[in-house]
């Protein structure tokens, strides 16, 4: 599909996340984006794995959302700390939204390049131009950013590798010890960082780029028929949606 369409899905998906929050909005969302994810054929593994990093955010709103939530029915009480059902509900629904929410953007970024990201964040948001926001240079920054994770992450795990080959030790000591032994790899990063960025601004210089003046496309961005029945199938999900919270 369109990045456009992916843009706006996933911008309405997490609307509804938030906006309604019935027993059969859940179920609803949660058939939505497993059937998103057969279609997009992205392997299970890869998108668990960007859950493993949410898992402490996740049990820490869990547990936050428990012990601060008051409510009538009291199934734990032990000096100030008070758990009671409707706050183990609303932990519930908090995790819920926080795991669909981290699956669907875990299936956008696997299954859309960051390219067309940026080429489909620039085109819609195309109309702030006339008010005079730098649309263009803002998408690429976004593409930037986006491609030099991997190359940052890739240089991270080299810095490390050759600094426990020259006896460093980052697992074991307490979290200052942790943070101190980290140092030596922060600062061969940043400066990395800083060389590779310097070198992509004299690249881009040499080759005028000048932002979105007189600039075209290599593959401009067109919707087909499978992008129209998207937009028509969003719309309908909007329906539902609107439907379920005025019933229940």
């Amino acid at each position: 599909l369109d990045p456009r369409v992916k843009l706006l899905a996933v911008i309405c998906y997490t609307l509804f996340l938030f906006i309604n929050d019935t027993f059969i909005s859940y179920l609803l969302n949660i058939a939505v984006l497993t059937g998103i994810v057969i279609l997009t054929r992205v392997p299970f593994r890869q998108i668990v794995k960007g859950i493993k990093s949410i898992l402490f955010l996740l049990l820490f709103s869990v547990v936050f959302t428990v012990l601060f939530t008051k409510g009538d029915d009291i199934l734990f009480e032990y000096g100030i700390i008070v758990i009671s059902m409707q706050g183990l509900l609303l932990a519930v629904k908090i995790c819920i939204r926080i795991f669909l929410l981290i699956m669907m953007s875990t299936v956008l970024t696997l299954s859309t390049t960051p390219t067309d990201l940026a080429d489909g964040l620039e085109k819609s948001c195309g109309f702030l131009t006339k008010i005079h926001v730098p649309v263009h240079e803002i998408a690429m920054m976004i593409t930037i950013a986006l491609r030099f994770i991997p190359i940052l992450m890739e240089e991270t795990d080299k810095i490390m590798k050759a600094q426990k080959a020259r006896g460093a030790d980052f697992e074991n000591g307490n979290l200052i010890q942790r943070a101190k032994a980290m140092i030596p790899v922060l600062v061969p990063l940043f400066i990395s960082a800083f060389r590779r960025a310097n070198e992509l601004a004299m690249a881009m210089e040499a080759r005028c780029y000048n932002g979105s003046k007189g600039r075209t496309k290599m593959k401009p961005l067109k919707y087909t028929k499978n992008d129209y029945i998207a937009y028509l199938i969003l719309f309908g999900y909007l329906g539902v949606m609107i439907a379920i919270s005025v019933i229940f």
